[in-house]
Order: C-alpha cells, then structure tokens, then sequence
C-alpha cells in the first residue's frame, strides 16, 4: 500500500533529511587514502547523534552499522571493514537518519584520491540542474564518466517526478541514461522505494522498466519516495560475497556505483527531503 504523508509528517522527514545530508557530506569529505571503513562508519554516526537523530540502518533487524560501504564491486548492503581506502578505489556511502518514527534514505559514490580532481569538484556540486552546469568531460577518465553518468541518471530520474507522472517515468529516463547512453548495467534484483514510517515502504522504483509505463504506480502529492540507480560498469549480474549474509557483490568482479535520494512528490514536481 502507498502512504502518502501529511505536511507535518514531511516537515519531520525534512529534517531528518537535512541531518542525513549534512551527515554524508561531512563523510564522504573524510573519504582518502589511508581511512578504513570502519572510521567512516563511526564518523557518520557521530555526525547524525550530534544533530539529535538516530541512525536509521542500525533499526534495520541484523544490522548493526550506520553506513552501508560499497568499495569498489560491493553492490550494496556492504558491512563497514577494517580495510583501509586506497588512491584509485570507488566507495558508496549508504546512509539513513531516523527522526521521530520517519525514516530518510541517501547514497553517494565518490572516488578515492590525494587531491580532488576537476571531475571530482563538479560531481560533489551537480545537482538536478546540472545540465546547465558546464564541464570538460573531454579531461575524465573511464572512471569519472562512470561515476558522472550514474549521478546524471539518477538527477534524470528525479527530475520526472510530479503529480500525474507514473514511476514507470523515473525509470525509464534513469535506464535511459545508464545504459543506452552510459553503455552499463542497471541492476535488476535492487530497486528505489517508498520511505517514510519504514524504510522500505511501497512502491518499488527500479532504475530500469519492467513494464509499460501507463501500468505503473501514478505519482501523487504527499508520496514520499527515495530514488536510487544502482549499476555495475559490467553485466547486471549479482551474488553475495559468501563471508556474510548481507554483502552483495557484481558477479563479474566490476566497479559498482549507487546514487540515491530521498524526495516527496508535489504538484509541480518535487521537494528534496535529502537537502
């Protein structure tokens, strides 16, 4: 069932919002050889317990972490390690901020460098206008396209969000991008979702589309939804790495990247709950 969420639900969910978004960007800022995941991990949850709220993945029955870590082919649901973080990996950051019973839902992917490049700086500050952004993609390397075509997808999903749209739209325009026009592998067996008083409520989201668009669920104002593309340089293939029951990996040993937000749906368009 979909639950959409009253003004006073959604202003809670902003908050919580901000928290989150606060929280990964003050993490991923910390992202550069020589950290571990696991100091990633607790720098997150320190940041989310010092503005008041609670991190949300740790409500989540079996997990006991803040952060899902996804370096380099860990897909999702990767439990933060003692490995240490070295020049040229990828890492996904995965986060969640629970605040008085609502949940919010992020992810970011960065890469792991001494220095920020040019690539770099301009991905950490694209938005859902980036199209107006202007940027050398001539100077990135198979890396950086990686990365920059995942986050324009996932801003081309968003960007089809209004009352009267169907979610069958986010999907299409993030597959789109991802593959037709990246040449990379959306992952089939994860998708975005409904977020709210769960964190994974209904409706399914997946970043590519499963069937015609007019027999998807219809976008309506007060929903609440986290959008996420999940992709693999690769084939779309997936397994579980085998030391634990939560890690997933590309079965094919390629980069994995994820980029997510949380928005509600209005009349016009959207609202980002992740600000």
């Amino acid at each position: 069932m979909i639950i959409t969420k009253t003004p006073q639900e959604i202003a809670i969910m902003k908050k919580a919002g901000h928290m989150l978004a606060t929280a990964l960007q003050e993490t991923c800022q910390a992202v550069k050889p020589g950290i571990s995941e696991i100091e990633l991990d607790k720098l997150a949850e320190k940041s989310i317990r010092a503005q008041g709220g609670e991190p949300g993945f740790k409500k989540v029955e079996g997990y006991h972490n803040t952060l899902c870590i996804e370096t380099n082919d860990v897909v999702v649901h990767g439990i933060p390690r003692k490995y240490v973080l070295k020049e040229g990996d990828i890492v996904g950051l995965d986060c969640g901020v629970f605040l008085q019973g609502f949940h919010t839902d992020m992810a970011e992917t960065v890469r792991v460098l001494k220095a920020p490049s040019k690539a770099s700086e301009w991905l950490s500050s694209m938005g859902s206008d980036y199209k107006t952004h202007s940027y050398d993609s001539t100077e990135e390397d198979e890396v950086d396209r990686f990365l920059r075509i995942g986050k324009e997808a996932m801003w081309d999903g968003i960007n089809q969000v209004k009352a009267g749209n169907r979610v069958g739209h986010i999907s299409a325009a993030m597959q789109e991008k991802a593959e037709k026009i990246g040449g990379y592998s959306v992952v089939r067996s994860l998708v975005g979702h409904g977020v709210g008083r769960e964190l994974h409520e209904d409706p399914e989201i997946p970043g590519y589309a499963t069937r015609p668009i007019e027999k998807t669920p219809l976008l309506k104002p007060g929903m609440t939804i986290a959008i996420e593309i999940i992709y693999i340089m690769g084939g779309k293939e997936v397994a579980y790495r085998g030391d634990d029951d939560w890690t997933i990996v590309s079965e094919d040993g390629s980069l994995s990247a994820m980029f997510e937000r949380s928005v509600v749906v209005t009349e016009a368009g959207f609202e980002l709950i992740t600000v």
